[in-house]
């Protein structure tokens, strides 16, 4: 039987650093104690809690079947408990020390994290901020596995436990080097449609982080009758304008994205010859993170960076 009323609560919050990282030296990182302290701490919540809590396999530490039951309750308390205890309205950005880990494609690295950057520095400047990949096929997994904070992402049914938020449109555009020689044959301009022959017999870059030969510009052929040639794919989406830019393959991308890097890319930009549907863009976040001071207020400023794209269409 746990005594309660012995129990020291700060160990609960390495407890949880443990869950999180897997390892006391993180851990220790996580929550400013050295690692013989968080081992020692682990030590007295084994006989508190009276479970091994933590196997160790190589350098990581796997929790046991009764501390994978207790993860989300106890992480869910001390989310709640900070909460209670300072407030939104006590969260102070210029002295905040906090860490936001967000996940979403490159496409962020290159419309949202350079104005993140300065914003933050300016805002918040004790603050540190983390863009990582997502889980491939599986953005669920990215919050609940990874520690990801939030996760930029097109819209999709998600769980009970999540949050979203929407946060702009975006529409698609097709992009050549400037200068390819099968368009400019064909007189085409910057904001041409490219003729429906000639952007299916072209060779085609598809952004593809799981190497799939197919998106959503084929399922909108498809409903025509056509097919394109996809000859390559890339995970990133830097990597298909950067194929696209030195060669005469096109691509089609997030029209954001295409207006923005076009100029220094030497890229010029066209519209398809069929309707692609324009992709809702959403935020989402566990439940824990919905009233914590912090977190709203990083939400809140990618909310606010990135409305603008909202407006960038044809």
């Amino acid at each position: 039987m746990i005594n309660f009323a012995t129990l020291d609560l700060n160990l609960l919050r390495i407890l949880d650093a443990l869950l999180i990282e897997g390892s006391t030296t993180r851990a220790g990182q996580r929550v400013g104690l050295s690692q013989p302290a968080i081992s020692a701490a682990l030590g007295r919540l084994r006989h508190a809690l009276n479970d091994d809590l933590f196997l160790r396999r190589g350098n990581r530490l796997d929790p046991t079947e009764y501390a994978r039951q207790i993860e989300e309750p106890l992480r869910l308390a001390l989310e709640q408990l900070e909460s209670a205890l300072t407030g939104p309205l006590q969260f102070d950005p210029t002295v905040a020390t906090d860490t936001f880990k967000l996940s979403g494609s490159d496409f962020f690295a290159e419309m949202l994290m350079p104005r993140l950057a300065d914003t933050v520095y300016r805002r918040a400047p004790y603050m540190r901020v983390q863009l990582v990949d997502l889980v491939p096929d599986s953005y669920v997994d990215t919050l609940e596995r990874y520690s990801v904070d939030a996760a930029l992402i097109p819209d999709t049914d998600v769980p009970d436990w999540i949050e979203k938020r929407p946060l702009f449109l975006s529409g698609w555009a097709v992009v050549a080097r400037t200068g390819n020689r099968r368009l400019a044959s064909l007189g085409l301009q910057s904001g041409d449609t490219i003729p429906i022959d000639t952007f299916c017999d072209m060779g085609h870059v598809l952004f593809s982080p799981e190497g799939n030969l197919r998106a959503m510009g084929d399922a909108a052929l498809s409903k025509v009758g056509r097919e394109r040639r996809v000859v390559m794919t890339m995970p990133v989406f830097s990597g298909v304008y950067r194929a696209v830019s030195e060669s005469e393959l096109i691509a089609i991308l997030p029209i954001q994205l295409a207006q923005t890097v076009a100029p220094y890319a030497g890229l010029t930009v066209y519209k398809a010859p069929i309707e692609i549907p324009t992709v809702q863009i959403v935020m989402i976040w566990h439940r824990r993170y919905s009233n914590s001071p912090a977190h709203v207020w990083v939400r809140d400023l990618i909310a606010e960076l990135l409305a603008p794209l909202d407006a960038m269409h044809w």
